[in-house]
């Protein structure tokens, strides 16, 4: 499910990129659909013209992740949500390695995606929010050979603009389909165990790549 969310952003970076309504008006990054469009479209130059990253080069690949998706992100809100109740029992120190595995994984992921991209196309659907909302959700349509995907981006309004948070692909959060996992890892091993187990998810990812 994770690769899937994962492939279908960046499929929306393609299509957007590719798409005719980035030539007609620039996207406004103070807007939360804005700032989308402004990461698709920022992705996908990259990835287009590098050839390493098309090659499927790792390095290459998390840093492009890591310099244009990552700030853009809310990891730490991410990873609280996902741990749910459970985040209380972790000390701050536990916190900070969780948020930095759990980074690593969804990293990875995104890495071992890119090349699975094809000529898909995205449609962006109105944003249904007022001006005084701070916490909104993008909606968009992958369209392709196959059936439409829908694909959504809840995003935060803090202090440092708007931030990503959650995913979601076809009815599915991202944050949910990991609550599960790190709470049945703690109850077995508590919140070290967890951070055990995303250590060693991360280890065998990159002695695959």
């Amino acid at each position: 499910m994770v690769n899937k969310i994962i492939l279908s952003l960046l499929v929306s970076t393609i299509s957007f990129f590719v798409g005719p309504a980035y030539a007609q008006s620039a996207p406004d990054s103070n807007t939360p659909d804005g700032l989308i469009k402004i990461i698709v479209a920022d992705v996908m130059i990259s990835v287009k013209s590098d050839p390493e990253i098309q090659k499927g080069n790792i390095p290459r690949v998390v840093d492009l992740v890591e310099k244009k998706i990552v700030p853009h992100t809310d990891m730490r809100r991410t990873t609280q949500l996902a741990m749910g109740k459970n985040w209380s029992k972790a000390s701050p120190e536990q916190q900070n390695q969780l948020i930095m595995e759990f980074k690593n994984l969804l990293i990875r992921t995104y890495s071992g995606a890119l090349s699975q991209l094809r000529d898909q196309t995205v449609q962006y659907k109105p944003l249904r929010a007022t001006p005084s909302d701070t916490d909104v959700i993008v909606r968009t349509v992958v369209v392709g050979k196959a059936d439409p995907i829908p694909l959504d981006y809840r995003l935060e309004k803090t202090n440092d603009g708007w931030k990503v948070y959650d995913i979601n692909i076809m009815g599915a959060w991202l944050i949910e389909a990991y609550r599960n996992q790190f709470a049945n890892q703690i109850s077995q091993n508590g919140v070290d165990g967890l951070i055990r187990f995303l250590q060693e998810r991360n280890a065998m990812l990159a002695g695959k790549k």
